[in-house]
């Protein structure tokens, strides 16, 4: 096999791996890969150069997860599409809702009927700005430092916010999901809002495609049995999904 085939194949699981979990380290990479920081630096910084992922500090993310991206371009758009929808089942009007971000919560933005009245509180500010095209919603922006990794609010200051509250239902993505590990991520600060996004809230559903399953990542956010809802875009009985099933959890 040809050096070029190796990088070329090399490039084709780093693609695919940052599509799939949205971010990832330049540690992960290397593990994964089993190749030189030297050598995943290159890639990335090729694969930047093509359009084909952003670079971000310590690793790189998706380009459907930047604020010009097109979501029709959106990697497993009608995977993600199908979640949004079965997420709409959650919805009562009058609600609290806190709400992440990532390119499956925008699909599910763009799905909100312009008639459904509630309240979103968010710590994404793409999410918030989604949100406004929807006439009979309130939207509150919780602020503070904006994460390059995540996109989203991070610090002290929303921690502190999110203390004072009690959502009717926590909306958030994953990187990874495990039936026996649970929910994990790459990115210490990602993994702090997501565990105060839970504390803050009655119910808690967690959106995921079908390939973030039986995934681990270095940082544990939750146990499974801290989520009421997983809603993936399978038949909520496919085998598959069958280890996820337990008392609490439902999924959709």
């Amino acid at each position: 096999m040809s050096v070029s085939l190796l990088k070329k194949e090399r490039k084709g699981l780093i693609l695919q791996e940052i599509n799939v979990h949205t971010r990832i380290s330049l540690n992960e990479l290397v593990e994964k890969l089993n190749v030189s920081e030297d050598t995943v630096r290159r890639d990335l910084n090729e694969l930047s150069e093509d359009g084909e992922i952003i670079k971000i500090r310590g690793g790189a993310m998706s380009k459907a997860y930047h604020h010009n991206s097109n979501l029709d371009e959106t990697y497993a758009h009608s995977q993600k599409e199908t979640i949004g929808r079965k997420l709409l089942s959650l919805l009562r009007e009058g609600m609290l809702i806190l709400i992440g971000g990532g390119t499956t919560i925008r699909e599910f933005v763009k799905l909100i009927p312009d008639d459904f009245s509630a309240t979103f509180m968010t710590i994404n500010p793409l999410t918030a700005v989604e949100l406004l095209d929807k006439p009979n919603v309130e939207i509150i922006l919780i602020g503070g430092q904006l994460s390059r990794y995540s996109q989203m609010s991070v610090g002290g200051e929303v921690h502190q916010r999110l203390s004072e509250m009690k959502a009717d239902l926590c909306i958030i993505g994953t990187n990874a999901i495990d039936a026996q590990i649970g929910l994990t991520d790459s990115d210490w600060e990602t993994v702090q809002v997501k565990k105060a996004m839970m504390k803050a809230s009655e119910k808690v559903a967690v959106l995921a495609i079908s390939e973030k399953l039986n995934s681990v990542m270095k940082m544990k956010v939750a146990d499974l049995n801290e989520i009421d809802y997983l809603i993936t875009e399978l038949p909520a009985n496919a085998t598959v999904l069958a280890p996820y099933q337990n008392s609490k959890l439902r999924v959709l």
